[in-house]
């Protein structure tokens, strides 16, 4: 059977001064329509370059992937990617900009209202982005991105410059919105919290170089999902103790390399 989206065999090396240096190694993956899927690891493992190749940013050194069998390695707009920086157009409003996401798939401008009501920011429409906090133009750059009614969501560490409040409020504001419709979300993310609250499996990856999937956790909390039920749920305390020890064990095992 045809998956969604399916990476086999992904790698990515690239050549530095002191010679090359292959940060990905062997990645596969098979994700499911609407699947919410983290990856997490330590920081230099590789994730966001296995987002930047799935966005058709950067290309694959050996393997790739297929979206419904169908190989790519460009970016289209089957795909809406959200980066740590808003990344606003600061000449534009904040319906401009997602207005200008809304020209490229032949949309109307007009919708850009709809998708800030959807992320909680309507009333910032006419707005200019250096008028607003930074969690508000976060918020304007998922609207961008949805409003491309994109197949899969990518996402790269959104939250990760916000403050704890902020990036609660933001995670609770991403979930209202994948509920609307159930994209394919793939989001990397170093937040062992944040990727228990939202995913349904998170992918974690072992150390650089050669960075590879080291093990998946199914995450089984019942949807639409409650902070408050989530932390209070039998098994989530046992599967963050199992997410840390894996990165313990792995980045002991990073150091060793290093060390030898």
């Amino acid at each position: 059977m045809i998956k969604p989206l399916e990476i086999t065999s992904l790698s990515k090396t690239f050549t530095t001064p002191e010679g090359s240096f292959t940060a990905v190694k062997d990645f596969s993956l098979t994700i499911e329509t609407g699947e919410f899927i983290c990856l997490l690891g330590h920081s230099g493992c590789g994730k966001s370059t296995v987002l930047s190749i799935l966005a058709g940013l950067q290309q694959a050194t050996e393997g790739g992937y297929c979206i419904d069998g169908k190989e790519e390695n460009e970016p289209g707009t089957n795909r809406g990617v959200v980066f740590q920086s808003p990344s606003l157009l600061p000449w534009l409003t904040a319906a401009e900009n997602v207005g200008l996401a809304l020209s490229q798939v032949k949309r109307s401008p007009k919708l850009a209202r709809r998708y800030l009501d959807l992320v909680g920011v309507e009333e910032a429409h006419n707005q200019l982005p250096g008028e607003l906090s930074l969690g508000t133009q976060q918020r304007i750059s998922i609207a961008r991105a949805l409003s491309l009614q994109p197949r899969f969501l990518l996402l790269d560490e959104p939250f990760g410059a916000l403050d704890s409040l902020t990036r609660f409020e933001l995670q609770d504001t991403l979930l209202h919105a994948w509920e609307h419709d159930r994209k394919t979300v793939v989001m990397v993310t170093h937040d062992i919290d944040e990727a228990l609250y939202l995913a349904d499996r998170i992918v974690l990856m072992t150390d650089g170089p050669a960075a590879r999937v080291g093990e998946i956790v199914d995450v089984r909390f019942a949807r639409p999902r409650d902070r408050s039920v989530v932390l209070k749920h039998a098994n989530y305390f046992a599967m963050r103790a199992r997410i840390i020890h894996f990165l313990e064990n792995h980045a002991d095992q990073s150091a060793m390399r290093v060390a030898s």
